[in-house]
């Protein structure tokens, strides 16, 4: 009897050291993201040419990036060290006026000519347009473009530029306190409204809810995201300034769109088709109650774990902490670090 006993403990403890683990369900694309981001964070150097003090963004959240940047520990006044290079310019600045800046640089420093621009980085809200110009080419074609999302149709490159995550104005919205009793099946907030082409077939549809005035208090607002499912947003015309809040309330995104959608923030770090859903809007409300239908209550859960999990990436700080949106379009900018560089070749420069 006790022979039988041990050889079964033996046997379980076997079992018990062999069974393979699940891995727990990660936002991260990366399973080294923490590893990746904590090199970025000990290591990350970033040249600034001439910064100015004073620019008028277009969006609160170019304006937070540009700040933050300047000041944080990032930010090195030896160009030798540095990983990236920054180019500043008013967003209102004329074609004539960048190339000559593009142009500036190339002649008279020999960081531009190493990669043709491939380390270097702007902020522009508008993007850059197709000018006949071999400088603003360069800057367009190579250097990586920061943008606030989304960005307009046909100004943004994929594989090099990157879009910030918007501001929301609920970003001191607590929702520890919440209780959920009833829920809904999905939620249109005040301000995503406009422009949204679904409108009325939304308005005549009980399972959903949407909110055409400012809400009295931020606790209010995310308490009726907190009930909700899924939270509609309209890529293109509509605004998605509530994606990062809809994440962080366990509201599951429902971005509707007609066309690609390339240029999501934080698409290099955080896993969209686990926590959003992406459906055309061509079949109308309808068409979009089917998609969101197929979800069923083991994915919808794990959706809404993992955007809860990413929402700290989607949080503008001033200062910056650590995780934070500002942070994490640094680990970004890290990523395209490996930029080839070749010698000063100073016959590239002359125009």
């Amino acid at each position: 009897m006790g022979s039988s006993l041990v050889t079964h403990a033996l046997l379980l403890s076997f079992s018990l050291l062999f069974t393979p683990i699940t891995p727990s369900p990660s936002p991260y694309l990366s399973p080294i993201f923490l590893k990746n981001y904590n090199s970025m964070s000990a290591n990350l150097r970033i040249f600034t040419y001439i910064p100015f003090n004073s620019f008028s963004f277009s969006s609160q959240a170019e304006s937070l990036f540009y700040e933050s940047l300047l000041n944080s520990p990032y930010s090195t006044h030896d160009p030798d060290q540095a990983h990236l290079f920054f180019v500043p310019f008013s967003p209102d600045i004329s074609a004539r006026s960048l190339s000559r800046l593009i142009r500036t640089l190339r002649t008279d420093l020999p960081y531009w000519n190493r990669t043709l621009g491939a380390d270097h980085f702007f902020l522009s809200s508008s993007g850059i347009g197709y000018i006949p110009d071999r400088n603003v080419v360069e800057l367009k074609k190579n250097a990586i473009q920061v943008s606030s999302f989304p960005v307009p149709p046909g100004k943004f490159i994929p594989h090099k530029d990157i879009s910030l995550p918007p501001v929301s104005a609920l970003v001191s919205a607590q929702v520890s306190t919440l209780t959920v009793s009833e829920r809904m099946l999905g939620f249109v907030g005040y301000g995503w409204v406009k422009g949204l082409s679904l409108v009325k077939e939304l308005i005549e549809d009980p399972e959903f809810l949407m909110e055409s005035e400012p809400p009295p208090t931020t606790s209010c607002y995310g308490d009726k995201m907190a009930k909700s499912d899924f939270c509609l947003f309209e890529y293109g015309s509509g605004d998605v300034s509530g994606i990062g809040e809809a994440l962080r309330f366990g509201c599951v995104p429902v971005v509707i769109s007609d066309r690609s959608i390339q240029d999501l923030p934080l698409m290099d770090a955080v896993r969209w088709q686990e926590m959003a859903v992406f459906v055309g809007g061509g079949g109308g409300i309808e068409g979009v109650k089917k998609v969101l239908r197929c979800v069923d209550g083991e994915r919808l859960g794990r959706m809404k774990r993992l955007g809860a999990a990413a929402a700290q990436h989607f949080v503008w700080n001033s200062p910056p902490q650590p995780l934070d949106a500002f942070n994490t379009v640094a680990y970004q900018l890290w990523l395209r670090r490996h930029a080839v560089r070749y010698a000063d070749r100073r016959e590239w420069a002359q125009n």
